[in-house]
């Protein structure tokens, strides 16, 4: 790797350990705590990459990005943040930043990014709508988990194509808002954004109907698991007859479209047009992590709309990361309203969480043998998929092996991820001997990193 990197951020041991690990992989390095300096060796012709962090002691990262632009035309800039917001992905998007990585990073990743950067010049940036920004500052699309920081990136690498979007996820995981965002912060964002249920597209104009009222913007087909086949067929006919002005074309769905591909309740022809980018919006039991930050950002709106100041305490910030949530971010909303409001102090305790809670349907604690059920149901059902695939004739000899495999290599692989590479750390995770790990890894094929995490 061969150029100048000009790194910013006010963390001493990011900076220290982003210029030995740049150094070493043969570049030059000037890091600073201050944009003011930074902006001046820009300014000055000095770097071929920039790293820099958002929050910074003297401004803002991102308002830098449209300076930097002007300045040097081409220069790549990677953000890193700890803001792990989906806004800050979408605006770093916005702004032409050449890549975005939220903190704690993998440094090995970045560093592969920041070789593809010095490589790679950046196309010019377009003008970013603030208008945007304020009506979609107040969204629950919230997380430093892994889940939504992908989800975040892939948002913000889709919103200006022309592709058809799926969003796929439970009820009250957010598909709206996935699809809003991406109207929003798009090239289309002064277009209509239109939203057809299964009642709008009944009736043969039904389909041109809406597509006339969503002109040049955003079409959102909402549901699509549960229209009829006679809507299904209607909407393709209306896809094949798309013109140039059309509009951009997402919908989505909390049902398995693929079983419903399987059991003839779902077009194929239909999948195949609406499925161009799949996004996956995470449940709540997959990103427990991001619970305290959505229970927080839901009191600070609430407090915005004229309620009483409230906080969590540790108790009831436990308690309410102990269950599954099945209503996901719009049920922890609704309970976290329900509190602010029957609260008798300023802090939510654990016994009225617990009262709250108590009254929510279908709740199970997380770490009950439910997922064991769920999860033999799920291969059960799979395995069940599988025979029916082969017409009534059994599958090829073997299957016991093949099974076992296939379940195998990705527990061991997320182990290892999960555990960062260390094999003695996943051995024990397994409960298995460190050398049949080894073996494991070896006889399935299954490429081992080493990750370092920093803060």
């Amino acid at each position: 790797m061969d150029g100048t990197v000009l790194v910013a951020d006010d963390d001493r041991t990011i900076r220290t350990v982003l210029t030995q690990a740049l150094t070493r992989a043969g570049c030059k390095v000037h890091a600073t705590s201050s944009l003011v300096t930074l902006m001046r060796w820009v300014e000055e012709g000095k770097g071929d990459l920039v790293i820099s962090d958002v929050v910074m002691p003297d401004g803002n990262g991102l308002e830098q990005l449209p300076k930097i632009a002007a300045a040097r035309p081409g220069l790549p800039v990677i953000v890193i943040s700890a803001q792990n917001t989906i806004m800050t992905a979408i605006q770093a998007a916005e702004a032409e930043a050449y890549d975005y990585l939220p903190k704690p990073f993998d440094l090995p990743d970045l560093m592969k990014r920041a070789a593809r950067a010095l490589e790679i010049k950046r196309r010019v940036p377009q003008p970013r709508s603030d208008v945007a920004a304020e009506e979609s500052s107040d969204l629950p699309l919230v997380g430093r988990t892994a889940a939504m920081q992908g989800l975040y990136r892939l948002v913000a690498r889709v919103m200006n194509t022309t592709m058809p979007v799926l969003i796929t996820g439970e009820s009250g995981t957010g598909k709206s808002l996935i699809a809003r965002a991406i109207h929003d912060f798009s090239d289309r964002r002064g277009q209509p954004f239109v939203v057809a249920s299964g009642a709008d597209l009944e009736g043969m104009d039904g389909p041109s109907t809406a597509l006339a009222r969503a002109k040049g913007g955003s079409l959102l087909f909402d549901e699509v698991g549960d229209l009829s086949d006679s809507a299904q067929g209607r909407i393709v006919r209306m896809l094949d007859a798309l013109g140039d002005t059309a509009p951009r074309i997402m919908s989505t769905s909390q049902t398995d479209l693929m079983h419903g591909l399987e059991n003839g309740t779902f077009r194929q022809d239909l999948f195949y047009r609406l499925g161009g980018v799949t996004i996956n919006v995470p449940s709540l039991r997959e990103r427990v992590d991001d619970i305290p930050l959505l229970a927080d950002h839901f009191l600070a709106r609430i407090e915005r709309e004229g309620a009483p100041v409230r906080s969590m305490s540790a108790p009831a910030l436990d308690m309410i990361r102990t269950y599954s949530w099945p209503g996901n971010v719009r049920q922890l909303e609704n309970a976290v309203r329900r509190l602010v409001f029957t609260a008798t102090g300023e802090e939510i305790t654990g016994p009225e969480v617990e009262s709250v809670l108590g009254s929510q349907p279908a709740m199970e604690k997380l770490n009950t043998m439910g997922d064991g059920d769920k999860l033999s149901a799920s291969v059960g059902k799979h395995l069940r998929r599988y025979f029916d695939l082969h017409g009534g004739e059994l599958p090829p000899s073997g299957l016991y092996n093949r099974i076992l495999r296939e379940i195998e290599a990705p527990l061991i692989e997320i182990a290892l991820d999960a555990t960062a590479g260390n094999q003695a750390k996943c051995a024990d995770l397994l409960g298995i001997n460190r050398n049949t790990l080894r073996k494991k890894i070896t006889e399935l094929d299954i490429r081992v990193t080493r990750r370092r995490k920093l803060m």
